[in-house]
């Protein structure tokens, strides 16, 4: 018999994961935000890689190489304003799959739900390590701050930041690995994608009533192929009318102003979609336990497969949904503040969100056990 060749293997290997793999039959849009994430890397490695080709990772010619992107080669303003709204639209429909999956328990299947995380930890990695290179205001400024936080580890705390900069202070060298970090990292993230898929795909889908059938799923194609295929152009529509009507409109001023080592801006604040983490890392007067709390405000998410879990099943209730949109109104109030002062009432306010957002991981399954219990 002849051996099977690598063309037919492939053809295999597509069969069973994008054409017969067998899906629920009742997942909803929710579902579609995988979909959508991989369309995001896709994007963010084919423009990344276009202006790789015409940024300078140098101190003295950074910002201008990215105006020179702009205003000089061929649709490179369409390259980086795709790019930097891409980053954008990466993290949104990141966390409303993050989300998604809290609400409907999909943290149970612990091997896709770990290597999620994983990916999410290095995809955040790359992108602080992206908002450094136009090496603008709030680049440089952003850069120095997060990296100092390496200073409250005990013993060693002063050598390590030294050690990420390259030198004394924030320079050419810490400039440079941040953009050779920034351009590998993605390829670690397709790498981990793959991993994640084959658990998804060894484990099964969830969906919304939490019940596990092998009576009730159909091909995915052309079922869901086409739905995520409407998701996508949908989402891509969008992506047009940022970049094309208000390119800038998640972009901070600052960043428009060259790096300047002698003047800090007055309020010095990361990209939107770290704002909820900064708000925590302020509300803690103490430096080390604020550093504490931006760790363990994403690492908690770590621990959600060890809830006893009835977010969807047939014993389903509304205390799941109750505790859930406190969450989701915390996070984005977590966010709204991370823009603000550093000032009274808002240090307050911080302080208070910062507590009922740790609660809910917390103290959230404890209420749960005793809703059961009755």
């Amino acid at each position: 018999m002849n051996k099977p060749t690598r063309k037919n293997q492939m053809i295999k290997i597509i069969n069973n994961t994008l054409i017969d793999l067998p899906t629920p039959i009742n997942i909803s849009n929710w579902w579609n935000m995988g979909s959508l994430l991989g369309m995001c890397l896709m994007i963010q490695l084919s423009t990344g890689m276009f202006l790789a080709m015409h940024y300078t990772p140098n101190v003295d010619a950074a910002f201008n190489s990215i105006n020179q992107i702009c205003r000089n080669v061929n649709n490179g303003w369409m390259m980086r304003t795709t790019h930097t709204n891409g980053a954008s639209m990466f993290f949104i429909c990141m966390y409303l799959h993050i989300w998604r999956n809290i609400y409907y328990g999909s943290y149970k299947y612990i091997q896709v739900w770990i290597t999620g995380m994983m990916m999410m930890f290095i995809l955040m990695t790359t992108a602080f390590m992206g908002y450094i290179l136009p090496w603008g205001q709030m680049s440089f400024w952003g850069a120095t701050v997060i990296t100092n936080l390496l200073s409250t580890i005990p013993y060693m705390g002063k050598e390590l930041v030294q050690w990420s900069w390259g030198g004394f202070a924030v320079n050419n060298a810490t400039l440079n690995r941040f953009f050779t970090l920034h351009f590998m990292l993605p390829f670690l993230i397709m790498g981990m994608t793959m991993i994640h898929l084959m658990f998804l795909h060894k484990m099964g889908s969830n969906n919304p009533l939490g019940i596990k059938s092998n009576i009730d799923k159909i091909p995915f194609h052309p079922f869901f192929s086409m739905k995520d295929l409407s998701s996508i152009m949908m989402t891509i529509m969008i992506m047009m009318m940022m970049i094309l009507m208000k390119p800038y409109v998640l972009s901070d001023p600052e960043n428009f102003i060259p790096a300047n080592p002698l003047t800090t801006p007055n309020h010095i604040q990361p990209e939107w979609y770290f704002l909820f983490a900064y708000a925590i890392l302020r509300s803690i007067p103490n430096k080390l336990g604020g550093v504490i709390a931006l760790l363990m405000s994403i690492m908690i998410l770590m621990i959600m497969p060890l809830y006893n879990s009835n977010f969807q099943s047939t014993s389903f209730y509304p205390m799941n949904q109750l505790t859930f949109w406190m969450m989701i109104t915390t996070t984005c109030s977590l966010t709204m503040l991370g823009s603000k002062p550093v000032e009274e009432p808002y240090i307050m306010m911080s302080q208070v969100m910062t507590t009922m957002y740790f609660l809910y991981f917390t103290a959230d399954n404890m209420i749960k056990t005793t809703w059961d219990s009755k």
